[in-house]
């Protein structure tokens, strides 16, 4: 099996995903919010098809700003469900809306939701896919770990020999810490 770093590079959609975002780490909670939303539809679908359909999904979703998804009505499912720039599953749409209430929870309690990973680092996957099941919906071991990874707080998002890998760590990723 091909890791990410040997198949990426050049391609047009996963070459600058794979060289500018990913395992890069993220404390903007929005961008956080984005990604784990991008991850959760992933789910049984290519990481293609979500890069392809992600700027409709920046635009459906309000550029995934939490409390504007918090608030989401039935209009807004319903605008969701029927938009086809995005993936319209009502079990992800509706897992986008009661994540985003979720995240204002802890917004609340400890500040932000990068606070909230932080105070949880460092864990195991198996710890972490424990905690997200705890508190979020739609969410599994494939897309827990990836989220972690794509955001710095497991590794493995590239390989040492990556020139992506020394850009990362030279930013101190949580997994590196």
């Amino acid at each position: 099996m091909n890791h990410y770093c040997q198949t990426a590079p050049g391609h047009l959609f996963h070459g600058p995903y794979h060289d500018y975002e990913y395992g890069f780490p993220l404390s903007d909670d929005n961008a956080l919010f984005e990604r784990l939303m991008l991850e959760i539809n992933q789910a049984g679908l290519s990481w293609l098809t979500v890069l392809k359909k992600r700027d409709g999904f920046r635009q459906a979703y309000h550029s995934f700003d939490i409390a504007t998804v918090a608030d989401y009505d039935d209009g807004d499912r319903h605008r969701l469900l029927t938009d086809t720039s995005i993936i319209r599953n009502r079990l992800k749409i509706n897992a986008a809306i009661a994540n985003a209430q979720q995240i204002c929870l802890i917004q609340q309690e400890v500040g932000s939701f990068s606070t909230w990973l932080n105070i949880h680092h460092p864990r195991s996957k198996e710890a972490w896919v424990k905690l997200f099941k705890q508190n979020f919906r739609f969410v599994g071991g494939e897309i827990v770990g990836e989220f972690l990874m794509s955001t710095g707080y497991l590794s493995g998002s590239h390989l040492e020999s990556c020139p992506v890998y020394n850009k990362i760590a030279a930013l101190n990723p949580p997994w590196m810490s």
